[in-house]
């Protein structure tokens, strides 16, 4: 999710819409229901939140706190959301070109605001960035939170329409009251449908009980790439100004309270090697000023005193230092070090706390555990359980959705998220930074309400070739999932299935291999639901590593017929450690070290060796392999797996 914040100068007014413009003259592409066969709903409430996490709803305000309230009218807040792949970050990197953040000469990457490693690599945006962008007379922001915004912009793939995880984002957007413009982006695909897209929007919409207000929404047609878009599909504008108008137009001006007393909610924290940790939020209230002396205070009223040090505001992709700040600007400031995201930043008098960040529970927990294998230490830089216990309870400060807790023995942490998704970021985060440390298989957090065991169930959209489409679903069926829907888009079908938490783990690779590599999984959480029973993941068993030592050719031909390997020649193995797939259920211990005995027959001519290429399984294939008695190695440089020494083999 990407946030964005357009500002214009104090004297500008906001705009109508032009008699005529090429940008501006043509009605969206929307079929909307009459209003009386419009299912009537109260507006949704207030609510402060992270992004991505549901929130406790809050009250909304009185006639009296409306009354002092006024709006600024050169601020409008929005939120970028999509589901993956669907264009957001390319359609901000156009915003940000056409509203000359960059120099006309400057060379400037592709997906500017992925600037993570990890993100990069996975082609997803992972972590929230803070920028600031100018257009005519307006500026902008990108921020992390949906408090912090009175509108959202909602990213929809001209072909695939919305997706799991654009139900998702939509659903926390609504909650909030918030004001949608629907971006249909890619419009310049050959095989865009926008008619059909629109109308499954604005299904989704009353799915999600939304307002009569908020199912009036304005559409966009867009191409990120080329930077242009227009209010029809087929008469897009030479660059983004319909889009930049919409927001004007569309996206209501944020209410603060100029002269009330100061408040501020933390909604993320940096930290700096320099200037300690650096809290970020927007001022709801009040003035701040740089070496002001506030309170931080939580709702249960147990406030502690700060000062502000240094106080900023984000300019292009940089922080630049003010000396004041007004209601309604997002700022970082500096000089509590114990600041945690939350908290409200109030005067130090008259202040009082705003209602706090509310999370969804964990869905997934796993074990980390330090390394105990015969290569400890060969790659990492910290290894002990003390490095280990800093760096899981660090990462609390600013991973709201995650939880740690001690495990059975000393050396061993469990670690709760909202998906093993979330929890790979943290562990490939780690091992980048220098840790090794083990883990195990991710098991599925159930919960009792009214004495009823209950299981968290998740949507999974299937996108696969037609002629897949039978395999697929056999899998599918034989899993226990629940076929939700089911259409054809171009030339493939996408099908939507309700499943067990517990169930895909391995779900990915089996599906991959069904459609020989071309199908497309994406998953998102659905709610809790009765319990199913237990189902076994895996119907193979591994193939084990006899002693310890150096892989050999020799060795490895003869292994390969009992299953596929994970190994190649020349790569050192120890005792346990698992060097592939058995093609039968149960594990097999074997010999992949063993050398060819020396004889004193010559040969004419040596035998060759043909070996199958050997498996390379990712940090996501591995969790998804490992069972009950199965651990995986994380290394700076390596991804190992290898059976539990504290748990017996069963067999």
């Amino acid at each position: 999710m990407q946030t964005l914040t357009l500002r214009t100068a104090p004297s500008a007014r906001r705009p109508e819409p032009p008699a005529s413009s090429a940008h501006l003259g043509a009605a969206p592409c929307l079929l909307r229901l009459p209003r009386s066969l419009r299912r009537r709903r109260p507006r949704s409430l207030r609510a402060t939140a992270s992004l991505d996490q549901e929130v406790k709803e809050v009250a909304p305000a009185t006639s009296a706190e409306k009354s002092n309230q006024t709006t600024r009218r050169d601020v409008r807040n929005i939120a970028i959301v999509a589901h993956v792949d669907h264009g957001k970050t390319t359609l901000v990197d156009s915003m940000l070109r056409q509203a000359k953040v960059f120099r006309d000469n400057q060379v400037v990457q592709e997906r500017i605001m992925d600037s993570n490693d990890l993100e990069r690599e996975r082609g997803i945006t992972i972590l929230s960035k803070n920028t600031s962008i100018t257009y005519k007379d307006f500026g902008g922001e990108v921020e992390r939170v949906l408090n912090m915004v009175e509108g959202v912009l909602l990213v929809v793939d001209s072909v695939e329409g919305p997706m799991p995880q654009t139900r998702f984002v939509l659903k926390k957007a609504l909650e909030f009251g918030h004001a949608v413009v629907v971006v249909v982006n890619k419009i310049d695909r050959p095989s865009a449908r926008p008619e059909f897209v629109v109308n499954s929007t604005f299904e989704l919409f009353i799915e999600l009980n939304a307002s009569d207000e908020q199912c009036d929404f304005q559409t966009v047609y867009a191409s990120g790439i080329k930077g242009k878009a227009g209010l029809s599909p087929d008469n897009l504008g030479d660059d983004l100004g319909p889009l930049f108008e919409a927001i004007l137009r569309c996206i209501p001006e944020p209410r603060i309270e100029k002269d009330g007393a100061m408040q501020m909610l933390v909604s993320n924290t940096e930290y700096d090697e320099h200037k300690g940790r650096i809290a970020i939020g927007r001022l709801h209230a009040g003035e701040l000023q740089r070496g002001m002396e506030v309170k931080v205070c939580t709702p249960d009223d147990a406030c502690r005193t700060g000062k502000i040090s240094e106080l900023f505001v984000y300019q292009n992709f940089g922080r630049v230092p003010v000396e004041t700040v007004s209601a309604g600007d997002i700022c970082a400031v500096c000089g509590m070090n114990d600041i945690m995201i939350g908290e409200t930043i109030a005067d130090k008098v008259t202040g009082t706390p705003l209602p706090t960040i509310k999370v969804e529970e964990p869905t997934v927990r796993m074990s980390f555990s330090i390394n105990t294998s015969p290569f400890v230490g060969r790659e990492g830089k910290y290894v002990t359980s003390r490095n280990l216990r800093d760096r899981l309870y660090r990462e609390l400060e600013r991973n709201l959705a995650m939880k740690v807790e001690d495990g059975e023995t000393a050396d061993t942490f469990l670690v709760s998220g909202r998906g093993t998704l979330h929890l790979t970021i943290l562990i490939e985060n780690m091992r980048r930074e220098g840790y090794e440390f083990m883990i195990g298989p991710p098991k599925v957090i159930n919960k009792t309400v009214d004495g009823k065991l209950l299981e968290p169930y998740e949507i999974a959209a299937v996108e696969v070739p037609e002629e897949y489409m039978g395999s697929v679903v056999e899998l599918l069926g034989k899993r226990r999932g629940i076929m939700v829907d089911m259409e054809a888009s171009g030339g493939n079908n996408i099908t939507e299935i309700q499943d067990s938490y517990q169930r895909p783990h391995g779900l990915r690779n089996a599906i991959l291999t069904a459609s020989r590599g071309r199908a497309i999984l994406n998953t998102i959480f659905d709610s809790y639901g009765s319990w199913a029973g237990d189902l076994s993941s895996r119907d193979q068993g591994s193939l084990v590593a006899f002693e310890y030592g150096t892989t050999t050719s020799y060795a490895l031909l003869s292994a390969q017929e009992r299953g596929l390997m994970f190994v190649s020649p020349g790569q050192d193995v120890y005792k346990g450690q698992i060097v592939g797939i058995h093609q039968r259920p149960g594990d097999l211990a074997l010999n992949v070290c063993k050398k060819k005995a020396a004889t004193n027959v010559r040969s004419n001519k040596e035998t060759t060796v043909v070996l199958d290429e050997p498996l390379s399984y990712s940090l996501d294939d591995c969790i998804e392999y490992i069972q009950e008695d199965e651990i995986v190695e994380v290394t700076p440089q390596s991804i190992r797996m290898c059976k539990n020494p504290k748990i017996s083999k069963k067999k």
